[in-house]
């Protein structure tokens, strides 16, 4: 069966051509004009992914996956936008969303987006660590699903599907995670990302690296789409007095480690 998309684009030369090339593509596509529509057809038939832009009449992009994500929807959303600050992209991470691309965009561009978000949905995602097994202490495993968590038992009783390294306890099969006893909320991609550093927690990984990991794209060296994660991965990680966990190595990438 096609993947279904659900477009949503108030510019209809935008709307019409994305909605041709996303079709020739062998999507199933269901394009609306504006954010009320958006939600209306997310409400009757539930698509795979989204593809929103930000700025429509009445109800935006943002508004619709602020919605979506507050009624507990998880459906992967990529944002289409003219406004690049990182300000911006922030209001879109924000928002719920897990990924965007800036207008002018090339179609190739999106559809790599798209196939990267559409990998994430299914159950083999950053599973495996680089290099294949476990790095920094992380513990692995497959409990069975019915395990309880416990993310304030003593390491020798952590089921063992968790892992953990530098302070940091992940069950990807529940998509949780905690910093000591604090759970984080976090989004797809941001857990995803972590879900990487972790399992690789002491390892330096380069750019090209993670977004081939995460996006299954490299974007280049002139995006900024990995900086802006980490910088918001951070916000929610660290604690006022306590040690920054996610480290830049400058022109490398980044490391996950307790100084």
């Amino acid at each position: 069966m096609p993947h279904t998309v659900l477009l949503a684009e108030d510019d209809r030369a935008i709307r019409n051509a994305l909605e041709r090339a996303l079709t020739l593509e062998g999507y199933q596509v269901m394009a609306v004009a504006d954010g009320v529509e958006a939600l209306a057809q997310a409400h009757r038939n539930r698509p795979d992914v989204l593809v929103l832009d930000v700025m429509m009449p009445g109800i935006d992009g943002l508004q619709v996956c602020r919605v979506l994500r507050a009624e507990g929807d998880r459906t992967p959303v990529l944002i289409l936008t003219a406004l690049v600050e990182t300000a911006d992209r922030i209001a879109g991470l924000d928002a719920g969303a897990d990924d965007y691309v800036v207008k002018p965009f090339d179609v190739e561009e999106v559809f790599a987006r798209l196939r990267a978000l559409l990998r994430r949905t299914s159950p083999v995602g950053v599973g495996d660590p680089i290099g294949g097994a476990p790095a920094g202490g992380a513990q692995v495993g497959s409990a069975p699903a019915g395990s309880p968590p416990v993310p304030e038992a003593p390491r020798q009783q952590l089921p063992e599907r968790f892992i953990e390294a530098a302070g940091i306890r992940m069950d990807p099969q529940a998509r949780r995670a905690w910093r000591g006893a604090r759970e984080l909320e976090l989004t797809r991609t941001e857990f995803e990302l972590l879900e990487l550093l972790v399992r690789n927690a002491g390892i330096v990984l380069d750019h090209s690296t993670i977004y081939d990991r995460i996006w299954g794209y490299d974007f280049g060296p002139g995006s900024k789409n990995l900086a802006v994660y980490v910088g918001y991965l951070r916000r929610k990680l660290d604690d006022p007095d306590g040690p920054q966990l996610i480290h830049t190595v400058r022109g490398v990438g980044y490391v996950l480690r307790e100084d």
